[in-house]
């Protein structure tokens, strides 16, 4: 089944699968080291989980024998980063929390949401308000009428951006940029033209899930001469669990170099 509340599990988890690479590193911040039994392998944090816990296929790719194997009570997915077939396949055997996160207030929930689900509502409570302060310091460090337009490449051939409601450009919005492709949806297909004539000040390009390189701002500065264009860690961009406490001091850094 999907559980539609945080408390219609009804019991406390002990063998848990996330199908999240955000969401696997949160319960290891929460301290679930023994209950978690399976990750994906594009599930890289922590470095110890990575190497040695249960992988049960990539995101997208899910292996229902290996998660048969690991008798899970608790298997956490994402509307998003999972595939809706695959997630209603394991929800007809095994209850699954499905998050669907899209700003930094959706994130927040979901936090506590899995903090309730597994016995670590104190913790995740914390772990909730103090991301939840960090980004309210960094509104407040960021310099007035800062509104550079601005475009987020997350693939290559063909490009794609961050549009809107997307985590990213919510992350792009709390930068105090603003988002040249907020009016599409998702993640839309774009070509060099369109930065030109949307008179794209700044080019921020994405460490994931293609992974830009400098020869690859090279080939765009060519095309791009009057745009700054910006290689950067897009964990800080797109992971909406624990390592959100990182990401206001890397914003706030990253407006810096702009100044």
């Amino acid at each position: 089944m999907i559980l539609t509340s945080a408390g219609e599990l009804g019991f406390v988890p002990k063998r848990i699968i996330s199908l999240v690479p955000s969401q696997t590193e949160l319960l290891y911040d929460l301290g679930l080291e023994d209950e978690t039994v399976g990750i994906t392998k594009f599930c890289i944090h922590p470095d110890a989980w990575s190497k040695n816990k249960t992988r049960v296929g990539g995101t997208k790719t899910v292996n229902q024998a290996v998660i048969d194997g690991l008798r899970p009570d608790l298997i956490i997915a994402n509307k998003e980063e999972n595939v809706k077939e695959q997630v209603e396949a394991l929800a007809a055997e095994y209850p699954v929390w499905l998050t669907d996160v899209n700003n930094l207030e959706d994130a927040l929930q979901m936090i506590r949401d899995i903090g309730t689900l597994t016995n670590r509502k104190e913790q995740a409570e914390w772990l909730a308000e103090s991301i939840r302060k960090e980004f309210v310091e960094l509104q407040q460090l960021q310099t007035k009428n800062y509104k550079l337009t601005t475009a987020y490449l997350i693939w290559k051939d063909p490009y794609m951006a961050a549009g809107g409601g997307t985590f990213i450009h919510d992350m792009i919005r709390r930068c105090g940029f603003r988002n040249i492709f907020a009016d599409l949806t998702r993640y839309p297909e774009v070509r060099v033209t369109e930065l030109q004539t949307a008179g794209c000040e700044l080019l921020l390009l994405s460490s994931e899930p293609f992974p830009f390189r400098e020869k690859d701002l090279e080939e765009l500065a060519e095309q791009l001469p009057g745009t700054r264009i910006l290689l950067v860690d897009g964990e800080m961009f797109s992971w909406y669990g624990s390592r959100l406490r990182e990401a206001p001091a890397y914003f706030n850094q990253l407006i810096h170099r702009l100044l």
